[in-house]
């Protein structure tokens, strides 16, 4: 139990400062004039690693003043219960959790920025990862995980930005982290308000999103107020099974990434990349992944807010193409009421799901459409000034082609979740800020 209080007290929303608000008749203060990168788009925009989120559906985090520093906390611990039903599943005792700490300021003409995120995971859940059916990617004691989503390496995130307008519509930025995100997926699940407050990994994430905890990521582009236009060269490499430290740092993959912003309530963006040698078990199949996703978000009246996403990712390997798509959404509808919803569609071979072969069995390149589909609702039970904490569910009905009801024992598996929440305070005043002017 210690291990999960300690998760949770390393979310960022208790060492935190509140938002003044700051009229826009009035001139702005200092974090206010940080708050905007050099042409002017808002910091709250900024996704997952250099990736872009809708204006009017910021993520909830704590900002403030250190010197001439702009620090940004950022967070969420769950302590959960986790249950998934038959033959193949399993039960845990957890804690998902992640924290973020951004520090920018003004350098040489444009804007640095220093940010770290870490996640205690692979304590709080093991090496192992948490029951989740139907989930593939990575290893665990030198065999395929199957059936579980691997917990995220400790460090997270360790990177730097730099940000210069070269005019007045134009600027550069520059982004090097010894663990980060190239530019190729959409936001990670977790940054995404569509999905923020929804602790489960989709099943679609090693063929959407899994690159963003890359060992090794060297990222140049240029952008404008409503898009961006960037390359990576970084390591195709999922992390390995030590989970605390760095793994080697490698340039080995590529990737580029189109993102416009096109209102404040919606961004689209598509990306491709090469993946060298991917899996640790496979050395020696590489990969060619294609993604494209469209997220939009509004307010709801002064306490709420509603996000969704569509994502679409294909992988090509040893001659076969998969594709996944996911569709996704999040109300927070007041101060006291949030629910959220995922559909996760995806085909994934015998082999990613570990499914027996020989007589009788599976020849390993089987390819099968799998479903899952998940509802959640928390209710907030404390809010402060700086954090609330809620208790809530997360349930999950999966779907399966006839061949693989006797390995699942039906073809409708079920599986949820039972949590306790902790996150910054997402409130009015933190969202009046962030329109961008268009």
């Amino acid at each position: 139990m210690l291990r999960y209080l300690l998760a949770i007290a390393l979310v960022p929303s208790m060492l935190s400062a509140q938002h003044p608000e700051h009229p826009q008749q009035t001139p702005m203060n200092p974090m206010a004039m940080m708050m905007n990168d050099p042409l002017g788009v808002s910091m709250e925009r900024m996704g997952s690693g250099t990736t872009w989120i809708p204006d009017a559906v910021p993520l909830p985090a704590r900002h403030a003043m250190s010197g001439s520093w702009l620090l940004m906390l950022h967070g969420f611990g769950f302590a959960q219960y986790d249950k998934q039903g038959g033959p193949r599943g399993n039960d845990q005792f957890g804690s998902l959790n992640w924290a973020m700490l951004m520090a920018s300021r003004d350098l040489l003409g444009g804007r640095f920025q220093a940010r770290t995120m870490l996640s205690l995971d692979p304590a709080t859940v093991t090496n192992r990862g948490y029951p989740l059916l139907l989930q593939s990617g990575e290893t665990y004691r030198g065999q395929s995980l199957f059936d579980r989503q691997h917990p995220h390496d400790f460090w997270m995130e360790f990177a730097v930005m730099y940000e210069r307008a070269l005019s007045r519509s134009i600027g550069v930025t520059v982004y090097a982290a010894p663990s980060g995100e190239p530019a190729l997926g959409p936001v990670a699940f977790m940054h995404r308000p569509s999905a923020m407050d929804n602790l489960v990994a989709p099943l679609s994430h090693h063929w959407q999103d899994a690159t963003h905890i890359s060992f090794g990521v060297l990222t140049g582009g240029l952008f404008g107020r409503h898009w961006k236009l960037e390359g990576s060269v970084f390591n195709g490499r999922e992390p390995n099974e030590e989970r605390w430290g760095f793994d080697r740092i490698r340039f080995d993959s590529y990737s580029g990434r189109f993102t416009a912003h096109l209102d404040s309530s919606w961004v689209v963006s598509a990306g491709y990349g090469f993946l060298k040698s991917p899996e640790a078990l496979t050395p020696s199949e590489s990969i060619h992944r294609v993604t494209a996703s469209l997220l939009q978000g509004r307010k709801l009246g002064m306490d709420g807010q509603i996000a969704s996403s569509v994502i679409w990712g294909a992988n090509r390997h040893s001659g076969r193409t998969t594709h996944s798509v996911l569709a996704e959404s999040e109300a927070i509808l007041n101060r006291r009421n949030t629910i959220f919803g995922r559909v996760d569609v995806v085909q994934k071979t015998a082999g990613e799901l570990v499914l027996p072969s020989g007589p009788g069995g599976f020849a390993p390149d089987s390819t099968f459409t799998v479903t899952a589909l998940s509802v959640g609702y928390i209710r907030e039970l404390v809010r402060s000034s700086k954090a609330t904490v809620g208790v809530g569910f997360q349930a999950g009905l999966n779907v399966l082609p006839a061949a693989l009801a006797p390995i699942y024992g039906s073809r409708t598996p079920a599986g949820g979740m039972l949590f306790v929440r902790i996150r910054p305070l997402h409130g009015a005043h933190t969202m009046s800020r962030t329109a961008m002017p268009m």
